[in-house]
């Protein structure tokens, strides 16, 4: 089953600057982590790219992975990557503790390898949260439009 959340019209505006190819792959890339984890919560920014963030809560600190679009591409980036056990060695990167999957058509991430990453992601930050909270599955700019 496939879940449909709108996109809020804060980040739709700033990703309607994007090319058509990017569009269509962060919206198949969002409905499958959407369609993984139907009830979290996705937190919107517009910093040094326009990003949607997959959270176990309300927080950025209990998200689980995230889509950044660039200019020219955009990731599946794992907040907490550097802690996740990638048996696959998919992820690359080389900060303290993020890792990402770049991404350029859907068989960069439908595909059973990606699919238990993400999972493995969820596991480890609900049992990584500071404090119990409650995902409703909704959508939360954190976009400031002038």
């Amino acid at each position: 089953m496939e879940t449909f959340r709108p996109i809020h019209q804060d980040f739709q505006f700033f990703l309607s600057f994007k090319n058509q190819e990017i569009i269509d792959v962060f919206n198949d890339l969002r409905h499958y982590v959407l369609d993984v984890y139907p009830d979290c919560n996705e937190l919107l920014y517009q910093t040094h790219a326009l990003t949607s963030v997959f959270s176990i809560s309300e927080k950025l600190s209990d998200a689980f992975c995230m889509i950044p679009i660039y200019t020219n591409h955009l990731n599946l980036g794992f907040n907490k990557g550097t802690l996740l056990k990638d048996p696959h060695k998919l992820l690359k990167g080389t900060g303290n503790l993020i890792r990402h999957i770049s991404v350029k058509k859907a068989d960069d991430y439908r595909n059973p390898k990606v699919k238990a990453l993400i999972l493995e992601a969820i596991e480890f930050a609900i049992a990584d949260m500071a404090k119990p909270g409650q995902t409703i599955g909704k959508t939360i700019s954190k976009i400031k439009r002038k």
